[in-house]
């Protein structure tokens, strides 16, 4: 189904002419002035200059040292929607940098950064949750995160938001979530990723199996998943045709049944055919994580007694290509052939 293509385009009576870069070590201290000009014009001829001028890495360092992050986090609010968006593309293109993340903890940027989700316009609200998402991708920028209790927000967005917004949300609660999962949970966001099993895009529904299994990582989470009905969807997934959402549904099933109600919700829900089906599958990602969850299954005596059927399949993969999958292709045969 074709979906909203966020436009990154100035509007048309936007002059887009960058302000002339000042010489050498002037530049950086020039462009932090105009950013702070009572003209619009000048702010953002500033703003479209710094953000270029910040793709080289040797201009971050710079950049911080004379507080443009400051100047930047009072842009945030500006009226003007250039001046916004290229605002947070800047601190965006800061974050991809040690030193940039750090400024951006340490001057609490991530505040004003999060009021744009609820921005009237498109763009800023897609820049402010790419900020926010790059920033995540370190532990101490997903600690901030938790600690500023921003994931009940992001969860709540996924309800509402475009479908480009939704793909940067899911990656940034991936990565809050390998630091907190109680948050996560408090939010309800179980529920939230099991509507969005039922997308109609691919990618949002792998990513959406994928922070199922973030969540399910914990007890609360796997009992949360299976009084959500997440099993049954997940199992529907198995004969996806794209490889991310058969690979991650099967690694949530793994997940899930680590845990005897898991098992026996999985078992109900038939999940075992479909996993086999999985076994000889061309992606070694799809082949790991169907031979673990089955091996998982096969703890309970009513799976085992199911894949002893099978069994040969599996064995099979004992001299798979791919290290990963044959270990736990020799692990599920030991499994499935145990004998009390």
């Amino acid at each position: 189904m074709a979906g909203v293509v966020i436009s990154s385009k100035y509007p048309p009576n936007i002059d887009p002419t960058r302000t002339p870069l000042a010489y050498g070590d002037r530049a950086i201290p020039r462009l932090n002035r105009e950013l702070n000009d009572d003209r619009l014009l000048v702010r953002q001829r500033a703003v479209v200059s710094l953000c270029d001028h910040l793709h080289d890495p040797e201009h971050i360092a710079e950049a911080l040292r004379n507080d443009i992050g400051m100047s930047l986090k009072n842009l945030l609010k500006d009226a003007d929607i250039t001046v916004r968006q290229k605002a947070t593309e800047c601190l965006f293109v800061m974050a991809g940098h040690a030193l940039g993340r750090d400024s951006f903890l340490e001057t609490e940027s991530i505040y004003p950064v999060a009021k744009l989700f609820d921005d009237t316009e498109d763009i800023a609200r897609k820049n402010a949750h790419l900020c926010v998402m790059r920033i995540s991708e370190t532990p101490p920028g997903a600690e901030g995160i938790v600690k500023a209790q921003f994931v009940g927000l992001l969860v709540n967005k996924l309800q509402t938001e475009l479908n480009e917004i939704k793909e940067l949300i899911l990656d940034t609660l991936h990565f809050c979530m390998r630091e907190d999962t109680d948050s996560a949970l408090e939010a309800k966001a179980m529920e939230a990723f099991t509507m969005l099993l039922k997308h109609d895009l691919p990618v949002i529904r792998a990513k959406a199996a994928r922070d199922i299994m973030d969540l399910s990582v914990p007890l609360a989470g796997k009992d949360r998943a299976v009084a959500c009905g997440s099993l049954q969807l997940l199992k529907d997934m198995l004969t996806d045709s794209t490889k991310e959402v058969r690979a991650n549904a099967a690694g949530a099933i793994m997940t899930i049944t680590i845990t005897t109600k898991g098992k026996y919700t999985a078992l109900n829900c038939e999940c075992i055919p479909p996993l086999v089906a999985l076994v000889d599958d061309m992606n070694s990602e799809v082949r790991l994580n169907a031979i673990k969850a089955l091996t998982c299954l096969s703890e309970a005596p009513e799976g085992r007694q199911k894949l002893l059927e099978h069994v040969e399949k599996i064995r099979d993969h004992e001299n798979d290509h791919i290290a990963a999958v044959a270990k736990a292709a020799k692990i599920g045969v030991k499994v499935i052939t145990w004998l009390p």
